[in-house]
């Protein structure tokens, strides 16, 4: 692609990047601070609730219902998943790290196992759609539009260690 479309694939799909960083991020603070949209009164993450709770214990179903189960509310586990939604949410907005943000691909591929077989279609919902976004995005070096990602690559620790790209 050449002139005005790439330009305007590069803005999309940094607008994509952007809302994306934004559902993961809101998500975190969602659930740390309870601000009244997914989480359900004082069982925000600083009033002592836990972030697993939801959907690892009583949302999950299927196969691995019993797994899941077992690790909700565990103390470890609310810490990585905080982690993930943090990181990744805070990665896709500022457009660094961008292969670590493809690795919540991963989270977002647990968390469709949670809830399997999805409520509206036999196999395909929105964490799959994220999973393969998240992908998508780290292949395109979407952080250089609209985001950090240009000086984050110029960094030396980025340099030497191409992996945090």
């Amino acid at each position: 692609m050449t002139g005005r479309t790439a330009t305007a694939t590069r803005y999309l799909l940094a607008g994509i990047r952007l809302a994306l960083g934004w559902v993961f991020l809101w998500a975190f603070l969602d659930k740390l601070f309870d601000l009244g949209r997914g989480t359900v009164a004082a069982n925000a993450w600083l009033d002592g609730g836990s972030p697993t709770v939801g959907l690892l214990g009583k949302a999950a179903t299927g196969p691995f219902a019993g797994f899941y189960h077992s690790i909700a509310g565990n103390a470890v586990v609310d810490v990585l998943f905080m982690t993930g939604l943090l990181g990744i949410g805070v990665a896709l907005m500022l457009g660094i790290g961008m292969r670590i943000a493809a690795a919540g691909a991963l989270l977002t591929v647990l968390m469709w196992t949670a809830v399997l077989p999805p409520d509206t279609n036999p196999f395909m919902d929105d964490h799959l759609v994220y999973a393969a976004v998240l992908v998508l995005l780290a292949l395109l070096g979407t952080g250089t539009t609209w985001g950090f990602g240009r000086q984050w690559a110029g960094l030396p620790l980025v340099r030497r260690n191409t992996w945090l790209t």
